[in-house]
């Protein structure tokens, strides 16, 4: 599934500056005035003329406060007269607070304090409002403005080009009459913690982030998200309120993709979006598209229309992820609910070489232009080689041979989310799981290349993470070469469908494709699943891995990752998250439906599996930090930064996985009981939202409907303290019971106590099961829940006769220590 692609564009990045660097300029010979409005803005520097002295003044932004106690300023020079910069220098102070737990954490795994409070020497500010005036009272006589400019001036040009493109898209797509959405990005020299960013953005969906520029131990480069929510104006509003929501500006109901694929590397691609207008006054439209693919043309109704190629920012998560934007600028603004196409032409070097036979795009999502992950229709056309077989999503419609090219097309049986394909010299094999044909194709020596140390490409982000480092060189196994078994795939396949379809509802499409993806990680599309190439080896030929790790790369490998990946057909396929914050629903429902397969074929292994989780979430990474500290589920792909890499993926799937399984256990019951009716729970949000978006709230509301007497927390059918301190917490406790006493009653035993919440914090809440101990019974008696409420709680609860010892949850149904 899509694993590490979770902002987008217009729907869920955390700031523009995340997302741009320096461009590339294409169009007619003649710039239009928006080509030239936007070179001017990222080119826009400061004089002498607009250099002043400043004392005393201050800018308060929602919940942003920022002073200006003493030093000089540089306005920069108006564009289209507009002021929309300037350059500071002298002592200043900026002051943040964020407005919850999980923010207040992440803020101070990066700089060591809840809130931000620096004291700055230089700052560069970017805005589209009324600023420049607003510090005027403040301003004095300059006293060299000629060394001021001449020693930051070069400085403040190069900062320009930051946020031309968020510039450029105010002014130009904001109606006549209408005021821009508000806009600040000032850039700190901070005395303590360095160069960050700190942005405000009305027109986001989480107007306020915070982020430096980080390396890991290794030299790997991070843009780290310290800190992203929402303003002050908007927190008081209805999650689901239209003025809490910005409207997405566009949606591409439509793509017809016609591709030329040219072995190994090379595509050519002629792609036609349909592109449907939701705000009036729109002319600037931005998209991602794969860094190696380069647009040459695109048109509006026949005519060429001026385009900008932007490089993202190194570190950035959509850099990560290999991609860059494509800027559009029309020649006429669009109005809501106007549709019209545009058609990119477009090609390069995306594809990958696997070896054997086997080649890929690297990397999910990147090979049109696309807002991130949304429902769409797409009719797709490959042209490629004779000899060659070609899988995409969506259904095959038509085949042919024209020449030396094969030509095949691809329609979408209903809107997907993402569309994708890949090209091989296949072993095929073919099965049925209920109404859905199985086909299982494997490359030949592709495992083979992969043991000659030919590492996967350096676009493809790894999916699936693990306690270990696996070799970058094999040794090849003596003898014979590794051998691929397709057939031994599909039936782990047709094993997950009929498992889970029986469970969620009828397989989303009208069939799966599985093919190789070289070394350790998976991708899922709709109807098509790239498997790690080692899923296709017997547990013999796979690399060495340390002993410790030996059963859980079996499980993995021989269980776990194809059954996670089929289960992405329904979450992450089928239903798609909301926003970033979101994300993680899709791999831990994903990841939890493939542990419960587990349980019911090998109940030890599933225990021995959620073991293993609890203890790697439970480690410390090189740095001496523990897991824990990455931060909560819902701060998504920013969970993995430079202080933790893998911090998605460990947190999303482990943690997540782990949430699930508390979830579970609060229905009550036995396993097989708790598991039908967590099924049953998850058919019904199938059902509700099929072909739409679901958010963790929506989550949380269908768990409440289920929700028992005795999980109800100070009397409400509601399970926010759950999600407050578990979703939205870091907290593996410890948890102990202490002087405990039973005393005989009329009615019989009662056992009284205190259940000791450690390493958990104040407002960490939790519904304990606790469990008795007696001589008649050779397993322990459960005998009720206690609501944890903070570090002590004192409880009473009646227990069995003969009882000689309460436990605290002996069938290990909480994330705890």
């Amino acid at each position: 599934m899509p694993k590490g692609k979770v902002t987008t564009v217009g729907k869920a990045a955390l700031c523009w500056g995340l997302l741009i660097s320096p461009c590339h300029l294409h169009g007619q010979e003649t710039p239009s005035a928006a080509l030239a409005l936007y070179r001017q803005l990222r080119s826009v520097g400061i004089s002498a003329a607009t250099t002043h002295q400043i004392r005393d003044a201050a800018l308060d932004r929602e919940d942003i406060h920022i002073s200006l106690q003493d030093g000089a300023i540089a306005f920069t020079e108006a564009v289209d007269g507009h002021v929309t910069g300037a350059f500071f220098q002298g002592e200043g102070e900026v002051l943040l607070i964020p407005p919850d737990r999980a923010e207040r954490a992440s803020l101070a795994l990066f700089t060591a304090f809840p809130v931000l409070e620096e004291k700055f020497s230089t700052a560069y500010f970017r805005f589209d409002d009324d600023t420049a005036r607003e510090l005027a009272p403040a301003l004095r006589p300059p006293e060299d403005p000629a060394a001021f400019v001449e020693r930051w001036g070069a400085v403040a040009k190069s900062l320009s080009e930051i946020d031309a493109l968020r510039l450029l898209a105010a002014f130009t797509n904001t109606p006549a009459g209408s005021q821009p959405a508000r806009f600040l990005h000032a850039r700190f020299g901070g005395a303590r913690l360095g160069t960050f960013d700190i942005f405000l953005d009305a027109g986001l969906p989480e107007q306020i982030s915070v982020a430096q520029a980080g390396y890991t131990g290794q030299g790997q480069l991070f843009y780290d998200v310290w800190l992203s929510s929402l303003m002050r104006s908007r927190r008081g509003e209805p999650p689901a309120s239209a003025a809490s929501q910005p409207i997405e500006a566009f949606v591409i109901p439509e793509y017809k993709l016609a591709a030329r694929v040219l072995p190994p590397h090379e595509m050519q691609v002629d792609g036609t979006l349909t592109v449907r207008c939701r705000q009036d006054g729109l002319r600037t439209l931005v998209f991602e598209l794969s860094r190696y693919l380069r647009v040459s043309r695109v048109t509006l109704a026949g005519e060429p229309v001026t385009f900008i190629q932007n490089e993202a920012v190194p570190g950035s998560e959509l850099e990560r992820r290999g991609n860059d934007l494509v800027t559009v600028l029309l020649p006429a603004p669009l109005q809501a609910g106007q549709d019209t196409q545009l058609k990119f032409n477009y090609g390069g070097s995306v594809m990958s070489e696997a070896g054997g036979g086997l080649m890929y795009v690297g990397a999910r999502g990147i090979w049109y232009p696309n807002r991130g992950p949304a429902m769409t229709n797409f009719d797709l056309e490959f042209r490629y080689p004779k000899g060659w077989t070609l899988l995409a999503t969506g259904v095959l419609t038509a085949s042919a041979t024209e020449g030396d090219e094969q030509v095949a097309h691809w329609r979408s049986s209903r809107p997907i989310p993402l569309a994708g394909f890949n090209l091989g010299q296949y072993v095929a094999s073919q099965a049925h799981a209920g109404d859905t044909l199985v086909s299982t194709y494997g490359a030949r020596g592709v495992e083979q290349n992969l043991a000659r140390g030919a590492p996967p490409p350096p676009q493809q982000r790894p999916v699936w993470r693990r306690g270990y480092t696996l070799p970058t060189t094999v040794p090849p196994a003596a003898g014979a070469a590794p051998e691929t078994h397709p057939a031994a795939v599909e039936q782990q396949a047709v094993a997950a469908i009929n498992f889970l379809s029986q469970r969620l509802g009828s397989f989303p499409y009208p069939s799966l494709s599985l093919t190789q993806m070289p070394g350790s990680s998976s991708q899922g599309w709709p109807g098509l699943i790239f498997l790690s190439s080692y899923v296709f080896l017997p547990a013999g030929e796979r690399p060495p891995v340390p002993p410790a790790d030996l059963e859980y790369d079996r499980t993995l490998y021989d269980q776990l990752m194809t059954t996670h990946e089929v289960a992405h057909q329904w979450w992450g396929d089928g239903v798609l998250w909301k926003g970033y914050r979101d994300q993680w629903l899709m791999e831990a429902l994903a990841n939890y439906c493939a542990l419960m397969q587990l349980e019911a074929a090998d109940p030890e292994r599933f225990r021995r599996t959620m073991e293993r989780y609890r203890q790697h979430l439970l480690r410390k990474n090189p740095r001496g930090l523990s897991y824990s500290q990455a931060g909560a589920v819902t701060l998504g792909v920013r969970l993995s930064s430079s202080k933790f890499p893998d911090g998605y993926e460990t947190v999303a799937y482990e943690r997540g996985s782990w949430l699930m399984h508390m979830l579970r256990g609060l229905l009550g019951g036995d396993t097989e009981k708790s598991a039908a009716q967590f099924f049953d729970i998850l058919r019904r949000l199938q059902q509700r939202f099929a072909g739409q978006v679901i958010s963790t709230l929506d989550f949380q509301h269908a768990l409440e409907e289920e929700l028992p007497e005795s999980l109800r927390f100070e009397g409400r059918k509601s399970l926010e303290w759950f999600f407050d301190s578990w979703v939205n917490g870091v907290a593996i406790p410890r948890m102990v019971v202490r002087d405990v006493r039973f005393s005989a009653r009329s009615k019989g035993l009662v056992a009284s106590g205190t259940l000791i919440q450690q390493e958990a914090g104040r407002d960490l809440v939790t519904s304990v099961p606790l469990y008795t101990h007696t001589a008649t019974a050779p397993q322990p008696v459960f005998a009720g829940r206690i609501f944890a409420d903070g570090e002590e709680t004192s409880f009473r609860l009646a227990v069995p006769a003969g009882t000689k010892e309460l436990l605290v949850d002996p069938y290990n149904t909480i994330l705890r220590q």
